[in-house]
């Protein structure tokens, strides 16, 4: 494809004319998420690919839709900068290959252990260049934080997957890599006390940059500067050890690979189900939700507004009533390896209420009239 859109346009203008559905895939790290596509005929972004401009002293790249997203972060490595909210990294279930790519990480919107503290993918989503499905190519945004014109389309991009066009461009804002970053171990603690304790320090001025709690062991992220860092460790460190907790600084490159696993879901929690009919879900509730009255296995992250949980199918109701009186909603993020197509057939994601699902489906039909990207991917 080179750096041509003609093949896209040709394809979708072809694919609207002849009532046909594409379904878009970059690297295809995200195959496995969303409900069950209702096409086979696949639009593939990952030709179009480079960055096209990064200034680093204005704090944004732009990059085409399928440039790897691993290119993107060592180019701004390399100028010891970021993408702050830590996008995970996903292999290919066919080729065992991390081939993530900017366009398909702002199409699921899917952040790392930083959401709760530095934002979303659609927080540092400046502008997008897109298809949509009349076969017409469309900008929306700019490229420095400033931009304020038109509306806000291109944030409306991130998690939309696919179903309102190809994004085939994207300028995203980028930050400087923190100074200082410590990750603390606390282990023998429950959720109630790990919760009251996050809770208690996300109300004060406290660099607490990131946490996980799993197998009855606490960790907590701290970053930014290091005179704030170094303080802050201390302080939390002794408050731990007089409720009689055992606490330990991880070796800092450790600490880095173990908090990209957590991102990235190479974590034993994430690896093994229980039980072969097991499927992950994804519980985002509120931060100071209580402990989730469900007995089974558990990693919880954001200082507590998201909870993973390995259940069957079968416990989509008790898992959405749960996830509702917590403020929240419960998705289906990996049906189980056993029954992948049934388990789906329960609704991977919490249905839309009757105002949000009108919304939804006239921003479709502006964007998609004929419906060449209604997938099914997202039900509405």
């Amino acid at each position: 494809m080179g750096n041509s859109l003609q093949p896209w346009i040709d394809q979708i203008a072809v694919a609207s004319k002849d009532g046909r559905v594409l379904s878009i895939e970059g690297g295809a790290s995200k195959r496995f998420y969303g409900e069950i596509t209702q096409s086979k005929e696949v639009l593939n972004t990952h030709a179009y690919s480079g960055i096209v401009n990064y200034e680093p002293s204005e704090l944004y790249i732009t990059a085409k839709a399928g440039t790897p997203l691993i290119e993107i972060e060592d180019a701004l490595k390399q100028r010891n900068q970021c993408l702050a909210f830590e996008p995970p990294h996903f292999l290919d279930e066919r080729t065992g290959k991390d081939l993530t790519t900017v366009g398909g990480m702002v199409s699921c919107g899917l952040a790392g252990p930083s959401r709760a503290q530095a934002g979303g993918v659609r927080d540092y989503v400046l502008g997008v260049e897109m298809i949509n499905g009349r076969a017409q190519t469309l900008t929306f945004g700019g490229q420095v934080m400033k931009n304020v014109a038109g509306y806000d389309v291109s944030r409306l991009m991130s998690g939309s997957m696919g179903v309102l066009g190809v994004i085939t461009c994207v300028s995203l804002k980028v930050l400087p890599i923190a100074p200082a970053q410590i990750t603390i171990e606390c282990a023998d603690i429950d959720q109630t006390q790990a919760f009251k304790i996050l809770h208690q320090w996300g109300g004060q001025a406290l660099p607490l940059h990131a946490s996980c709690w799993v197998d009855d062991a606490l960790y907590i992220r701290l970053r930014g500067a290091v005179a704030a860092v170094q303080s802050a460790t201390e302080r939390m460190k002794s408050e731990l050890q007089l409720l009689g907790k055992r606490v330990q600084l991880i070796d800092p490159m450790q600490a880095q690979l173990d908090w990209e696993a957590c991102a990235n879901h190479t974590l034993p929690f994430f690896q093994q189900a229980p039980n072969t009919t097991d499927c992950l879900w994804r519980l985002s509730v509120a931060q100071t939700a209580a402990p989730l009255s469900l007995s089974y296995p558990s990693l919880i992250e954001w200082h507590g507004g998201l909870r993973w949980v390995w259940a069957p199918a079968s416990a989509v109701n008790q898992l959405r009533e749960v996830a509702k009186q917590a403020r929240g909603h419960a998705t289906m993020f990996r049906a189980s390896q056993a029954n992948a197509d049934v388990d789906k057939k329960v609704g991977v994601f919490t249905p839309l209420s009757e105002v949000q699902s009108k919304i939804q489906k006239q921003l479709q039909q502006q964007m998609d009239p004929m419906g060449v990207f209604n997938t099914g991917r997202i039900q509405l």
